[in-house]
């Protein structure tokens, strides 16, 4: 009986002690991470989009960006908005500054105008839109305030934008030798040998953050097409020579020459074999087979692709 008391009285200071705790303030490490995070002081910042000065501190820039900007990037701007766990690929994180369209070299931040033409012009196959319902001066202001969102802004410096010389007239050499250089760079590896983006390693590929990437399909490309960085022959020759930052895609400023970069943009411009172009066209008055040399062992045979010619 002794020992059943005991048994009742360990138990009655258990239930006392577990309620003790019950109303006990919860820590705030423990509390859940929603709703609205308080407004953080941030740093003024400017941007310079030609004649156009955009300021952080406007009146519309915070609006603007909790209302189009925070539901996928986040209140910080960490790529954590709410909507982000259903977005693919992800939302860029802000704080880290590391942007994948820029005419800026590798590692470097990139000019107010780049930012700015990707507000204006979207990422093709993400959920990043064209925000073309935004007049200048708001486009201009959002880069201000996205500058704030990191601390590279306020120690570094823009890079400066790279070169783009003169495009060489489209021939069937030039294309020719884009072909051997997609197979000497071994660029069939990721994005497969007639361009598809289903090469060995694509369902290997991964971002910086760990997320799976799938390389650009290029044969997809009709008449409306766009590569994630732009759509004109200027822009795929940016993307070689700057890369895509936050992504498996180097640069290739230090591997290749200005009138290489040149030949492999005129190659993979025929790998979009269903969007009407110059390139094309000199393939299909060239009997639609790209002549060159023989392959090397370890990588697969070029396409022989055609024009589309319709």
């Amino acid at each position: 009986m002794k020992n059943a008391n005991h048994y009742k009285f360990g138990i009655g200071l258990g239930c006392l002690a577990l309620g003790a705790l019950s109303i006990l303030p919860v820590s705030a490490q423990d509390a859940p991470d929603v709703g609205p995070h308080p407004p953080v002081p941030r740093p003024k910042m400017e941007s310079h989009i030609g004649h156009v000065t955009g300021h952080s501190d406007s009146s519309r820039a915070p609006y603007d960006y909790r209302r189009y900007c925070a539901g996928c990037h986040g209140d910080l701007g960490d790529g954590n908005g709410e909507n982000a766990m259903w977005i693919d690929p992800k939302p860029r994180d802000f704080t880290a500054a590391v942007f994948k369209c820029r005419s800026t070299p590798t590692g470097t931040l990139p000019a107010d105008q780049d930012l700015f033409n990707t507000i204006g012009r979207g990422l093709t196959n993400s959920n990043m839109p064209i925000w073309n319902t935004f007049d200048p001066q708001q486009k201009a202001d959002l880069v201000a305030y996205i500058k704030t969102l990191s601390p590279r802004w306020q120690s570094e410096k823009a890079g400066e934008p790279i070169k783009v010389p003169a495009e060489p007239a489209v021939t069937i050499e030039s294309i020719s030798h884009g072909a051997e250089l997609f197979q000497k760079m071994e660029c069939w590896k990721c994005h497969g040998p007639q361009g598809k983006g289903d090469g060995p390693s694509a369902a290997t590929l991964t971002d910086s953050k760990d997320n799976p990437i799938r390389p650009y399909n290029f044969a997809s490309g009709a008449d409306d097409s766009r590569f994630k960085c732009g759509s004109t022959n200027q822009d795929l020759y940016r993307i070689f020579m700057t890369g895509v930052d936050g992504t498996p895609m180097p640069s290739f400023a230090d591997v290749i020459q200005p009138k290489d970069a040149w030949d492999l943009v005129h190659y993979l411009r025929t790998l979009q074999t269903h969007r009407h172009s110059k390139e094309n066209d000199v393939l299909k008055a060239s009997g639609g087979k790209i002549p060159s040399k023989a392959p090397e062992s370890n990588s697969p045979a070029p396409s022989e692709n055609k024009g589309s010619g319709n």
